[in-house]
């Protein structure tokens, strides 16, 4: 992909790249120079941004084990407790 410097210096990670990798506005990034014209961008995943809407839900869906969980296989209820676990 290909990204454009703007006239303030600033590179803008494409969509795609932003969206796949979960980048929100507000992250920092270090950037590492490893030679003439060659650079290393790096998000800080640990620095999320302080209004940053994730639900416990996207955070379930962005687990990378898809269809981990399995029910147990019997049911139990209190029913089945003896009257002593009560008392």
């Amino acid at each position: 992909m290909t990204a454009t410097i703007s006239a303030n210096g600033f590179i803008e990670i494409p969509p795609l790249f932003r969206a796949s990798d979960h980048v929100q506005d507000g992250q920092t990034c270090d950037i590492e120079r490893l030679g003439r014209g060659e650079y290393r961008l790096r998000v800080r995943v640990d620095d999320q941004p302080a209004h940053s809407s994730s639900s416990w839900l996207d955070i379930l869906f962005d687990c990378p084990v898809q269809d981990w969980y399995e029910p147990a296989a019997g049911r139990q209820t209190t029913d089945e407790l003896p009257a002593s676990c009560f008392a």
